[in-house]
């Protein structure tokens, strides 16, 4: 009988670590149907018969992302909200602009790890371990490079090039999911308390409100 628990234990110990990450397709393809009427994980699969080119292609990656904005970058996502073919197939990717001195700025992707390649300019890019060390882990990247961020940590990007910088991400989910982490705190809907916040930060209450009125 402790063998059957202790092997029950075991699968199932297995089976939640099979399903950590996006499912692996069991047919050819299952084409995304985000207007199909069964909800599942994911996309229902579109007819299979109804299946096109253009529900595995996606145009547009050489146009340069408007980077006239406060952190002076512009994510170009491709997922399967933009590629319907992506749906169960676990990778996604995005182009990254940057104007001089832009930022990606702090963020975190819940379900994929990411692979990020400088196609132009140097960026400087890091992540933070987790609790309790919360180690920097940082360096400069030139045309060509490659770094490397674990799922769910916090990672940034910045542009410290005399021009602008471009740089493309690949990432280990078709719907990798996206929390900037001031947006987060000091922008969610509705506010999260000044007086929570000033703890976390140990800041007056009022420097909390003035941030939330920026967000």
């Amino acid at each position: 009988m402790a063998t059957k628990i202790l092997l029950l234990g075991f699968l199932a110990l297995t089976c939640s670590l099979a399903s950590a990450s996006d499912s692996s397709p069991l047919q050819d393809f299952c084409v995304a149907d985000p207007n199909g009427p069964v909800k599942v994980n994911g996309f229902a699969c579109k007819n299979v018969m109804a299946v096109q080119a253009s529900d595995f292609s996606f145009g547009g990656l050489h146009i340069t992302g408007n980077t006239s904005n406060p952190v002076g970058s512009r994510v170009t996502p491709v997922t399967v909200a933009q590629v319907a073919g992506l749906n169960t197939l676990g990778i996604s990717l995005a182009r990254i602009d940057y104007a001089p001195k832009g930022i990606n700025p702090p963020h975190t992707h819940p379900r994929a790890s990411e692979i990020l390649t400088v196609v132009d300019g140097s960026l400087e890019v890091g992540f933070v371990t987790s609790n309790p060390d919360n180690r920097l882990i940082a360096t400069v990247l030139q045309k060509g490079d490659v770094f490397v961020f674990p799922v769910g940590l916090i990672h940034f990007q910045r542009n410290v090039g005399k021009g602008s910088a471009i740089a493309i991400a690949a990432l280990s989910s078709q719907n990798p999911g996206v929390i900037t982490i001031a947006n987060a705190l000091f922008g969610s809907k509705p506010d999260i308390s000044t007086d929570i916040l000033g703890k976390a930060f140990q800041v007056d209450n009022s420097v909390i409100a003035k941030l939330q009125a920026k967000f």
